[in-house]
């Protein structure tokens, strides 16, 4: 097995996490959109001076060009030009015949056009440096926005392999490859008549989880939200248990496409991230891949110990997710196993009596991302045999079927690796990340009925892991109702794990694959 690093700092999920960034926004920031005064004029100094450099090159070249068009070669063309600058900038004398030579009326054409490329270079320079320095316009985001939006999303609208599927796209013309404008302003708000609550502010949905007295070793707690919140974490939770927008198939389609109306709904719903201080317990630093991606206390996997009172043998980075229709205990996200934490990863699968695992990571993403948890041929963990009877290797994901016993019971496992989901981007096609789902929904139909949660991990557990169960969810959703709510089922994820769909292309990214299903569902129907 592979070392791994426990104290690496996170980030997105797989996201900049190699950068040390911290996926929660700094208390101590500047207010939005501002920036220091001596900053915006050092900038708008830097970008006068690039524009005069410019407007002057400009110039010249054009005189020059003009001599060349009046019959000299390019040498004397530019001692003339050289001659005509001595005259403008150091003799008051009358102009020579020569000097004045580009005045010539085939010449005067050419000439005004390098004036007016000079007129437009000074007047964009000019327009730049009072944008510059009015401090609306500085481009200071804060932490958690600066992580989402610093590239342009990676996936594409792409078709179907299938050959039955190749006019699958003629129901509804759409661009191949949606660029999203990912420096739009930030301050752009949703349709207010798409939404069911009022968007709260900037600092409020900032806000870290809640604080709450819970019962820290009971597995699956469900006490009500509200107890010893602050003003801002109320205001975070009442927007998690409130916020809806369900689409019809149309307005799911046009939604798809429309980035500026997804990043601003994505950026006013709360990341309801755990306050690091919640977890001050001496040794859980050794048992979390980055110290800032922590579990929900409420609804937070509690593994069980002959001592219930040792906090670390009862504790795994790992939440109870809730499926469709509310579904308690549908799914586990979890982080990618570390070195110190493959053996509470395998109690944590007998205990809950998983019959399925997604992984959704590569094992080394520029550095570790996940530890190799499973054996070659066989292994043994915590008094847990674990044994690969087959590997099936498919174009976008490899599936192994474990054994595995313990005090003479033995059950079956399946672990779905999917591999092409890259580091810091979303896959770039949908359709094999929607065969995935429908292939695991299918495999956790056909598990036996005492079977436990689906368990789901990548290398944080928040990003990759939060599309693939809200993709699955509302897949179900769509399929029975005919609609889905992407919001409403973000913020359910996120009431029971801080930051799961942690980038605005993760979000968008997701109302693609939703699109893309309806779409092979009214196909299906019409067949």
């Amino acid at each position: 097995m592979t070392q791994s690093s426990v104290t690496e700092p996170p980030v997105a999920d797989d996201s900049h996490k190699e950068q040390g960034a911290d996926p929660q926004p700094s208390q101590d920031a500047l207010p939005e959109g501002t920036e220091p005064l001596w900053r915006r004029i050092w900038r708008a100094s830097l970008t006068a001076g690039a524009f005069l450099c410019l407007y002057t090159f400009s110039q010249v070249t054009g005189v020059w060009i003009l001599y060349i068009l009046n019959g000299y070669r390019a040498f004397p063309a530019a001692h003339k030009v050289l001659d005509l600058l001595q005259y403008l900038f150091f003799s008051s004398a009358e102009a020579t015949e020569g000097q004045l030579e580009i005045l010539r009326v085939e010449s005067l054409c050419p000439l005004l056009a390098t004036l007016f490329l000079g007129v437009v270079i000074l007047g964009t320079g000019a327009l730049f440096c009072m944008r510059t320095l009015v401090p609306g316009h500085a481009s200071a985001f804060t932490d958690d926005r600066r992580q989402s939006i610093s590239r342009q999303p990676s996936f594409t609208y792409s078709e179907w392999t299938d050959a039955k599927q190749e006019d699958f796209y003629d129901l509804d013309p759409v661009p191949e490859t949606p660029v999203f404008d990912c420096f739009m302003d930030m301050k752009a708000e949703a349709d207010p008549a798409t939404l069911t609550v009022k968007p709260v502010g900037l600092q409020e949905r900032r806000g870290s989880n809640v604080s709450l007295t819970l019962d820290m070793c009971t597995p699956g707690t469900t006490e009500p939200y509200g107890a010893l919140l602050s003003p801002r974490e109320q205001s975070t939770q009442e927007y998690l248990q409130k916020a809806s927008n369900v689409l019809t198939p149309a307005e799911l389609h046009t939604r798809a496409l429309d980035d500026a109306v997804l990043q601003a709904e994505f950026y006013e719903t709360p990341m309801n991230f755990v306050d690091p201080k919640e977890y001050n317990i001496p040794g859980v630093v050794r048992k979390n891949r980055y110290k800032t991606i922590l579990p929900n206390a409420h609804s937070r996997v509690c593994l069980k110990a002959a001592d219930e009172d040792d906090f670390l043998s009862t504790y795994i980075n790992a939440n109870y997710l809730r499926g469709y229709g509310g579904e308690e205990k549908a799914y586990i996200a979890t982080q990618g196993p570390t070195v110190n934490t493959v053996n509470d990863f395998w109690r944590m699968v007998w205990q809950e009596n998983s019959p399925i695992i997604v992984m959704i990571t590569n094992i080394e993403e520029k550095n570790e991302k996940c530890t190799e948890y499973w054996p070659e041929d066989t292994m043994t963990c915590e008094g847990i045999e674990i044994t690969v009877n087959q590997v099936i290797q498919a174009d976008d994901y490899s599936l192994r079927i474990f054994t595995i016993k313990r005090d003479g019971e033995e059950r079956n496992l399946r672990q779905y690796w999917y591999t092409s989901w890259p580091d810091q981007k979303t896959p770039d096609k949908a359709p094999p990340l929607l065969e995935l789902v429908q292939e695991v929904e299918e495999a956790r139909q056909q598990a036996p009925p005492n079977s436990g949660p689906v368990i789901v991990h990548c290398s944080a557990g928040i990003g990759r892991t939060g599309c693939f169960i809200a993709t699955t969810i509302l897949c179900q959703q769509l399929r029975t109702e005919g609609v889905v709510d992407i919001l409403k089922t973000t913020c359910q994820l996120r009431l029971d794990r801080g930051g799961m769909i942690q980038t605005a292309e993760q979000y968008q990214f997701v109302h693609h694959v939703l699109s893309l299903y309806e779409k092979q569902l009214f196909r299906a129907t019409e067949e």
